[in-house]
């Protein structure tokens, strides 16, 4: 029964997941629009991907303003409600390729593909039109990880100039009853640093984004 109440608890939060991609382009105060595919299309390819532990998200920005910018994109490693650390995963003015250092067009692509490893090891590849960056963060010993978009899910705003929270990779909020939730964590609102405390969460990461 236990096992079924997780299920159930899993799916009613993708199908609102998926419900509010379109919402999250509303709640801005520029043109920047962001749109989200996951999983696969394929039915078996999605099959193999869930059976694997694997998450797989693509993600797409655009707007006029795009064109021209930097990204940075960061991740703060949060443990028993405390921030350990908040390092860069990649500065696109740091890169040292002159063509990369900036968008040349209105549109970013990336694609996040990420796992937990059986040494308890979260490893994330990110994959950009031209590159990838593969990094790893410690983890506790649970297959419960999901990689959550927190624009989509908490209908974060988003914009030019300034980081926003982008995604982030937790584990679940047990209930009363016993199931388990990512979907009361990542609808709780804006208030992404303090879950740890909220909902007795251990670890989880947290990914900003900023175009500048």
């Amino acid at each position: 029964m236990k096992r079924i109440l997780i299920m159930a608890a899993a799916l009613n939060c993708f199908s609102g997941l998926l419900a509010q991609q379109k919402e999250a382009d509303s709640k801005t105060d520029s043109d920047l629009k962001m749109t989200t595919e996951y999983a696969s299309d394929i039915e078996e390819i999605s099959d193999l991907l869930s059976f694997e532990g694997i998450d797989y998200m693509k993600l797409k920005f655009s707007g006029e303003q795009l064109k021209g910018k930097s990204y940075q994109l960061s991740v703060k490693e949060i443990w028993d409600g405390k921030i350990v650390s908040d390092t860069t995963v990649i500065d696109s003015k740091s890169i040292g390729v002159k063509q990369f250092e900036t968008l040349s067009d209105t549109v970013f692509k990336m694609k996040v593909i990420s796992k937990r490893t059986n040494d308890n090891q979260l490893k994330m590849t990110f994959k950009f039109p031209r590159f990838s960056i593969t990094k790893k963060y410690d983890a506790i010993d649970s297959d419960n990880y999901s990689l959550r978009n927190l624009v989509d899910e908490s209908n974060l705003e988003i914009g030019y100039d300034k980081s926003f929270y982008l995604l982030a990779y937790i584990i679940p909020y047990e209930r009363e009853d016993g199931s388990l939730s990512w979907c009361d964590v990542g609808t709780s609102g804006d208030k992404v640093e303090e879950w740890g405390e909220k909902f007795g969460i251990k670890h989880y990461l947290l990914f900003e984004i900023k175009f500048e």
